[in-house]
């Protein structure tokens, strides 16, 4: 089990929303936090709403152009080798397939996909020669079921899952951990801070988005799989009867999902 008291837990895109709430959670539970997001004053906002911020430790990265393996360094300097790294930055989409330059569609894969490759990659030696760690990936649901206007979006989740179900099958044995979280409708700014086909900024407030779980109550039900030790998992009721129909009826699901309201 992995128990967050006393342990280092480090949290990407952790200035607001599912990061934001994972971090308070994390320090009401006893851990010692590193805060990585681009916006340096909101993560001081944010360590400064935990309950312990003499235990919380600020690291600005901008994700999408930096070097893990000396981030990693900087990290561990705080409160020594990271325990649980959280891969939770990320950027969603709204746009079609014909509308997405691919400029954009590099620069989700950048973010959402080889971020959390890279920041893995240079936390997983520390981790097998300490024969304990745990890595935790915040996919979505959208990594089960691709949905129009978030093509690369889309990829990028599944992409997640593929590399990490491998990840997990090969270092089991060395102690190191793996979850993979997919959250579906979750009350954050995610729709607002997509990007549309240009690289512009959707800037909306999608209906699913405002009237989805609450980001605290998402970080709780995380916090418990991953004490668990859960492999993966789905939060949202809704959401994970989407990945049932799919999975059991998938002309149902294709069928829904052509029609479905996606903003």
């Amino acid at each position: 089990m992995t128990q967050l008291k006393d342990k280092v837990v480090w949290v990407t895109g952790a200035s607001s929303g599912i990061g934001e709430a994972l971090a308070v959670a994390a320090s009401a539970a006893g851990a010692k936090l590193v805060l990585s997001a681009r916006r340096e004053t909101e993560l001081q906002r944010v360590k400064n709403a935990c309950a312990h911020p003499q235990n919380v430790a600020v690291l600005p990265l901008d994700l999408t152009d930096f070097d893990a393996d000396q981030a990693a360094l900087q990290a561990a300097v705080f409160f020594g080798p990271i325990d649980v790294l959280v891969n939770n930055a990320g950027i969603s989409q709204r746009s079609t397939v014909l509308q997405t330059e691919l400029s954009v569609y590099r620069r989700i894969f950048e973010l959402d996909f080889f971020a959390c490759v890279a920041l893995t990659k240079a936390l997983l030696p520390t981790m097998v020669a300490r024969k304990a760690g745990h890595v935790v990936t915040i996919s979505s649901v959208v990594g089960y079921v691709g949905t129009p206007l978030r093509s690369g979006y889309a990829a990028a989740k599944h992409a997640l899952h593929g590399f990490y179900d491998a990840l997990r099958a090969e270092v089991w044995r060395d102690g190191v951990k793996v979850t993979l979280v997919c959250p579906g409708f979750i009350k954050t700014n995610v729709s607002l801070n997509a990007i549309t086909g240009d690289g512009g900024k959707h800037g909306l407030m999608d209906p699913g988005q405002l009237t989805g779980m609450d980001a605290a109550e998402c970080a709780r039900q995380i916090w418990v799989a991953v004490a668990a030790g859960r492999e993966e998992v789905l939060i949202g009721t809704k959401e994970a009867l989407f990945v049932r129909i799919k999975r059991h009826f998938p002309a149902v699901m294709s069928y829904a999902i052509k029609r479905a309201k996606v903003t």
